[in-house]
């Protein structure tokens, strides 16, 4: 008598498929998603959102983000987060602004007098815009920065409030880009451990991928978003 065949279900693993990550369901219809994202999908809702404010220190955004879950993959979460800052109110895109506060310090250079020179500008920046200064500059080093922080920050300072506050917008957005795509490519942390918002976490130096690296962020137009609506 043949051999019957074992059910789909208990099936050996195809090589291919070995060592995949089973980290909650996958959106249905779509390959199973990256452990992080699985758990922001999967997490409740009060998780998720603290979660996400460490990306982004806006009530607002991280509400959006989590009512709009499941996200097939993480194109779809970064083009959500992306609408979400976009439709912000100006009072609340000062306030997600604001929580870059302790973020959005350059780290000493090496340079002192270059670095006095920043500061002092910083200090004219938030004294005229009422939120701190905010730059993508894609992980560079202190020293390699120092220079398009300062060329950046004297051309900014000359802007009205408007146009500042739409282009620290899109500085912002950069920003949570890269954050969010760190996030969702690993396991997130427990939530005990999760720092406030708009403040960093203790264990973690200026000049980590979290703080300014941007791989995901390289365009600076809107992009349609694929996100899947509840």
């Amino acid at each position: 008598m043949a051999a019957l065949s074992p059910p789909p279900h208990e099936e050996d693993t195809l090589p291919a498929e070995r060592g995949r990550s089973t980290h909650a369901p996958a959106v249905p219809g779509y390959p199973t998603v990256p452990p992080g994202l699985a758990r922001l999908n999967s997490d409740p809702a009060d998780r998720a959102a603290a979660a996400l404010l460490t990306c982004c220190a806006s009530p607002a955004w991280a509400g959006r983000l989590v009512a709009h879950r499941p996200y097939p993959d993480v194109s779809a979460l970064l083009a959500a987060s992306d609408e979400a800052l976009y439709d912000l109110p100006p009072v609340a895109r000062r306030e997600a602004l604001t929580g870059e506060a302790d973020r959005s310090a350059a780290p000493p250079s090496g340079y002192s007098a270059a670095d006095t020179a920043l500061a002092h500008a910083q200090t004219a920046y938030a004294a005229k815009f009422r939120f701190p200064f905010v730059v993508c500059l894609d992980g560079a080093s202190a020293a390699h920065a120092l220079h398009p922080r300062l060329t950046a920050i004297h051309t900014r300072l000359d802007h009205d409030e408007e146009a500042e506050l739409a282009l620290a917008t899109e500085e912002l957005r950069r920003l949570v880009r890269g954050r969010l795509a760190a996030r969702a490519a690993g396991a997130a942390r427990p939530a005990a451990s999760l720092p406030a918002p708009g403040r960093r976490a203790p264990d973690r130096p200026y000049g980590s991928p979290e703080d300014a690296v941007c791989p995901e962020s390289r365009d600076s137009g809107r992009p349609d978003s694929p996100y899947v609506p509840v």
